[in-house]
């Protein structure tokens, strides 16, 4: 059932994507002939509004078909009124852009669902305390309760962190322990660790982890809408530095996961409750909105790069750039998708 789940969640991510193409060509008077979830034979489908909307076999992604429009073929195009060849280079940028905005939008929202919600936040309750650490030193012990630092109130595990990275010198800690206040001094250590993206780096710590003790966050109308704008900035920001540090080599090719990694882990949020599946569905919504943006010719990105040249040159690549360059993109593209499909593999037989 929960893998079901996960199929839905992401083929309605994808109508989102393909629903704000949809719109925008529209807004632009260009004629729609095919919305499709899915590719490969069509197994359901009925027309409306002038449009055949349709559902395929293989529901790996999706497309909008518009007059003029043809990715296995872009020499072929049409200078109707209707059509997207007839529109300006910004016009169909703004067209092209809509499909990743979209994403965007969703991903904004479903953080805000969230958000009402009351998402649960790590609580700042020490677990373990590594032995000769400054907390260790200090006298910091299992399931102390840090309620400041230096003066200022903590709330969460992640308030408590931040300090602890930026700061200079020495910490005055107020703890509670055992329903008494006590208070600790120490000096945080510059200390080898993994950032999320499995890096060694070196950054300031105590020498402690977290006792996994959540608690639920209220927040008010004002908060809430922070909240979505921050988790939108910081998942968007996450995923373009680890394509960067894939790009780079920083992040090795075997971390690339493909659609058997985002539908287990959809799956497996299922299985934890429906904020986790809004949660995980908002993070794939943000992946599909920035990956769409990629530089690669058979993507959004690569069709607003080529938007983008004509507006500025005032004329537009020749066909046989056009067709080396669409032939050369859906390689790049099959090539990620085979290597995420290899490696998901890999993880399922350990």
């Amino acid at each position: 059932m929960s893998w079901l789940v996960s199929l839905l969640v992401l083929s309605a991510l994808i109508f989102f994507h393909e629903l704000g193409h949809y719109f925008a060509a529209r807004l632009m008077g260009v004629y729609v002939e095919v919305f499709s979830i899915g590719f490969g034979k069509k197994v359901l489908s009925f027309k409306k509004w002038g449009t055949e909307w349709a559902i395929a076999t293989i529901p790996l992604g999706g497309y909008v078909k518009m007059k003029g429009q043809d990715d296995a073929d872009p020499t072929k195009k049409s200078f109707d009124e209707d059509s997207y060849n007839s529109k300006t280079p910004l016009q169909r940028m703004f067209i092209l852009f809509a499909g990743p905005l979209a994403n965007f939008i969703l991903a904004y929202f479903l953080y805000f669902f969230i958000a009402l919600g009351g998402p649960q936040i790590l609580s700042p309750v020490i677990g373990t305390v590594v032995e000769n650490s400054p907390a260790f030193t200090a006298g910091l012990k299992t399931n102390d309760v840090v309620k400041e630092i230096n003066g200022v109130e903590i709330n969460t595990w992640k308030e408590m962190a931040k300090i602890i990275e930026n700061s200079e010198g020495s910490l005055s800690l107020k703890i509670e322990r055992d329903g008494f206040l006590e208070f600790k001094t120490l000096t945080p250590k510059i200390t080898e660790t993994e950032n999320m993206f499995k890096e060694k780096v070196q950054k300031k710590m105590i020498g402690i982890g977290s006792a996994g003790v959540s608690h639920k966050l209220e927040l008010s109308l004002n908060e809430t809408l922070s909240y979505a704008t921050e988790q939108t900035v910081f998942a968007s920001t996450m995923i373009f530095t680890g394509l960067q540090k894939l790009i780079t080599g920083d992040v090795p090719a075997k971390e690339l996961g493909g659609v058997i990694s985002i539908v287990k882990l959809t799956s497996d949020a299922t299985d934890a409750g429906w904020m986790s599946v809004l949660f995980f569905a908002a993070l794939i919504s943000v992946n599909l909105g920035v990956l769409n943006l990629l530089p690669i010719p058979a993507l959004d990105g690569g069709h607003i790069m080529f938007n983008f040249y004509e507006m500025i040159t005032k004329h537009t690549p020749s066909e046989a750039v056009l067709v080396k360059l669409t032939i050369a993109g859906w390689v790049v593209l099959f090539g990620l998708m085979g290597l995420g499909l290899f490696n998901d593999i890999n993880r399922l037989m350990g």
